[in-house]
């Protein structure tokens, strides 16, 4: 199973048990060890994943790591742990802090189950930074977010090459932070780099006043405008048209068929990684998986607008998958489009207990086949 995969099990295993846990040492064994696991890392192996490592600090014995993931048998991540119910916004890093200082491991992760937060030692060496380099919540797994955890996976792990990333992962999240920041208030430096250069009177606080308010403005509708341009891009393609209606598709499925789906058809995905298409490294994965996915989502979007409004479905690419959820919600998926292999397309369908099962489809308009399935999702979702 993919690490993507892994970790939305995780986040929908989190927002169901998370009001049952009651204490820390419940939270690292249903939450934060899975975690682990998931990165690759095997938890009951002592040489690779060791729970409790000591970290005496001078005079103070018997100080101990929840946990330290080791490579050739030294500590590269540390890991402390508090329950799901606590704020880690409180001075709860102090721990992690001295713990840094005395092992040999470059990072070092804050968690309580939810929120995961990432440190380093960028600023001064062998001292934890103040700042985490990354933090996310295991109840929103994005594609962002995944980019920057793989580095820290037991098949990706260089520390070079991680140290690297987390400098940029530090830097830009600032870099965000503070546009951020000047979205909601520009600060007068801000003002007054724009103004400057559009503006020849003098810059009175009245006129920065008036120029903070449309830079505000400004920025927001270019964000705005930004995203409209991309979805326009991706949805202007003149070969993207779609029939508008059931009985269109069902005569371009009769046109195309050869064959009808099978039970064989029905696979699981250890099948499909075990039989890979021979010219699979041949293909342009690149335009294939984007058009096609836009089409799928399309069909899909066209056969739920009987049911729920076309605007709360909503696509979200991932790295091995094109997920489609309602309501732009990852704990509420409708189905999920593997379109990698253009040669071995699949469509990933889900149950009520968020179960999923995917099936062969031979092309795109093979999706409306399975109407009945994808309706009852949307509906199972709407009585809930």
């Amino acid at each position: 199973m993919d690490l993507i995969d892994e970790l939305n099990n995780l986040s929908s295993k989190v927002s169901k048990q998370r009001d049952m846990i009651k204490t820390e040492e419940a939270t690292k064994n249903a939450f934060v060890m899975p975690f682990i696991s998931a990165m690759g890392y095997n938890v009951f192996e002592p040489t690779e994943v060791t729970p409790e490592l000591t970290a005496d600090i001078g005079t103070k014995k018997g100080e101990k790591v929840d946990y330290a993931i080791l490579q050739d048998g030294k500590p590269i991540i540390l890991f402390e742990c508090k329950w799901c119910g606590v704020n880690l916004d409180k001075q709860h890093k102090s721990q992690l802090y001295r713990y840094f200082s005395v092992t040999e491991a470059r990072f070092g992760v804050l968690t309580n189950g939810i929120i995961y937060r990432f440190y380093t030692d960028l600023d001064d060496p062998n001292k934890m930074d103040a700042k985490p380099f990354m933090e996310f919540s295991i109840l929103d797994v994005t594609e962002a977010m995944m980019e920057g955890l793989k580095k820290f996976s037991k098949s990706f792990f260089s520390l070079e090459e991680t140290l690297t990333a987390a400098i940029d992962m530090k830097y830009t999240r600032e870099i965000k932070r503070i546009l951020a920041e000047q979205m909601t208030e520009p600060l007068e430096d801000f003002v007054r780099f724009f103004a400057s250069q559009i503006y020849a009177g003098k810059l009175t606080q009245a006129v920065k006043q008036q120029f903070g308010d449309l830079i505000k403005k400004a920025l927001h509708q270019f964000v705005n405008e930004r995203i409209n341009e991309r979805l326009k891009f991706a949805l202007a393609s003149e070969d993207m048209s779609l029939p508008s209606n059931s009985a269109t598709m069902e005569t371009e499925t009769k046109k195309e068929e050869k064959t009808p789906t099978t039970n064989e058809d029905k696979v699981q995905t250890k099948e499909n990684e075990k039989f890979p298409a021979k010219d699979e490294r041949k293909t342009d994965k690149a335009s294939i998986v984007t058009t096609d996915n836009i089409k799928g989502y399309q069909i899909v979007t066209e056969i739920l607008k009987e049911v729920v409004d076309p605007k709360r479905v909503v696509m979200r690419e991932a790295i091995s998958y094109c997920g489609i959820l309602f309501d732009d919600n990852n704990r509420k998926p409708i189905c999920r489009l593997y379109f990698n292999n253009p040669k071995r397309k699949q469509l990933g369908l889900f149950e009520q207990d968020k179960s999923e099962t995917k099936v062969y489809i031979h092309k795109l308009s093979d999706i409306s086949r399975h109407a009945d399935r994808l309706k009852a999702t949307i509906n199972s979702y709407l009585s809930s």
